[in-house]
């Protein structure tokens, strides 16, 4: 049975401590990688449905000609019929939730001020043209990535969104029926079985059946990633870094070790490439949560038992600290995608946590946040939590600056404008407010 990797923070070597803080990026940047998903990339460029085609016969031994890429009407209807009543209740749920904070975040988008007297400055929002959503299959059935994905960009008010899925493994084009359930609730039906990243490229140069997006979305594997940026070259634009699975847990000893066991496993039943990590100033909690990990293992599927084992141990572990401060101070270097603060005062913690994708408080668990409560779940990974942020309808969205002034406040900042042209040796700057009798 798997252990968990335990540290104590003070006396950490310097290669496992840098192991943890890199986790899954070492693959998604490996030039190997990178070179085979290149020639993909390329290809899908060169040739398009062609290209994709071979794609899925490659890796997903399914044969698929052009005219079978997109997914007919007809599954659609098939897939609804196949999905129970109570999954279909939850994505409903999932999806209210998800577009109630998204209409949210959109609601002060425009935006106008006067800042000075006669200086009327703002933004004005319109959604991008096209936008490309990638939902992975590989280890899994994943409608909830639809809807954290596909609601903020329907929410955005996006003329075109063009969703892009693997085949379910084993069983020939099927596409998987709950991600269509989703697609059709969101009122998408540009959906196309496309395999990796021979998908991510096709969205970002379009083929003679799948649409040119401007932006690709979606969570996936190390090669899906790395797709994604690749194709940023040809000026198709992504948001850095959606790759394997993460998440960190703060905890004292005022937390429930069975559930924050139940919590800690949430992350890490994804894959062999995520990173689960648990830190806490209690030795008492992590013994006992060490036990209820051991004991809560047990009782998954093989499959994901194995997935969860890699990640409390290869890329995550528990780490004993000094106190709670020490805590917040790795968790800032770690930039989490996901935080899970399980304190007597988590509030206080919280204020502190600068750098994570999403931060969960208190008896809040991952699994409410991936698939019911309407936070983002499709968050960055692999540190890029310190410079980007999750999905939501402002990923969708981009602003013009919009100005007025009056005459009177132009005039009193003329002789800076002048001052400032003709320093830089732009005379027709200066021209343009001597003509109007300023400066």
């Amino acid at each position: 049975m798997g252990k968990i990797a335990v540290y104590r923070l003070e006396v950490m070597a310097p290669d496992d401590r840098a192991r943890i803080m890199e986790r899954s990026l070492s693959a998604i940047f490996d030039a190997d990688l990178n070179a085979s998903v290149r020639q993909i990339v390329e290809d899908v460029r060169a040739h398009g449905d062609e290209a994709v085609c071979r794609a899925l016969a490659r890796f997903d031994g399914v044969e698929c000609r052009p005219e079978q890429l997109r997914v007919r009407e007809d599954e659609f209807a098939a897939a609804r019929a196949a999905v129970s009543d109570a999954v279909v209740a939850g994505i409903r749920q999932g999806i209210a939730n998800i577009r109630a904070f998204n209409e949210r975040v959109l609601r002060d988008a425009s935006w106008r001020e006067e800042i000075a007297p006669g200086l009327e400055v703002g933004e004005q929002a319109r959604p991008i043209d096209a936008a490309g959503l990638f939902v992975p299959s590989g280890k899994g059935s994943f409608p909830s990535v639809l809807m954290q994905i596909g609601t903020p960009a329907v929410v955005a008010g996006v003329a075109r969104i063009v969703v892009v899925v693997p085949p379910v493994r084993g069983r020939g084009l099927e596409v998987d029926p709950a991600v269509l359930v989703v697609a059709e609730e969101l009122g998408l039906s540009d959906v196309f079985r496309v395999n990796g990243p021979a998908g991510i490229a096709a969205v970002a140069f379009g083929t003679e059946t799948i649409p040119r997006v401007s932006r690709v979305v979606g969570p996936g594997s190390p090669a899906v990633t790395a797709a994604q940026i690749q194709v940023q070259a040809y000026g198709c634009s992504t948001v850095m870094l959606f790759g394997p699975s993460e998440s960190l847990s703060i905890a004292d000893d005022s937390a429930d070790p069975a559930v924050l066991a139940a919590d800690y496993l949430n992350e890490a039943e994804h894959g062999l490439d995520s990173a689960a990590i648990l830190l806490t100033d209690s030795e008492e909690l992590l013994g006992a949560v060490e036990q209820e990990v051991e004991r809560q293992l047990a009782e998954l599927p093989d499959w994901r038992r194995e997935f969860a084992e890699a990640a409390i141990s290869r890329f995550g572990g528990a780490i004993l600290v000094r106190d709670l401060e020490e805590a917040v101070a790795f968790a800032n270097e770690y930039a989490p995608e996901h935080a899970l603060i399980a304190t007597r005062d988590p509030e206080a913690v919280a204020t502190r946590l600068d750098h994570a994708g999403e931060i969960l408080l208190g008896n809040t668990p991952f699994a409410a946040a991936n698939f019911a409560i309407g936070v983002p779940a499709t968050l960055p990974t692999g540190g890029f939590a310190r410079v980007s942020s999750g999905v939501t309808a402002r990923t969708f969205v981009k602003t013009s600056s919009v100005a007025r002034t009056s005459l009177e406040a132009l005039a009193g900042m003329a002789p800076g404008i002048v001052a400032l042209a003709e320093h830089e040796g732009f005379p027709a700057h200066a021209a343009a407010m001597r003509i109007r009798g300023l400066g």
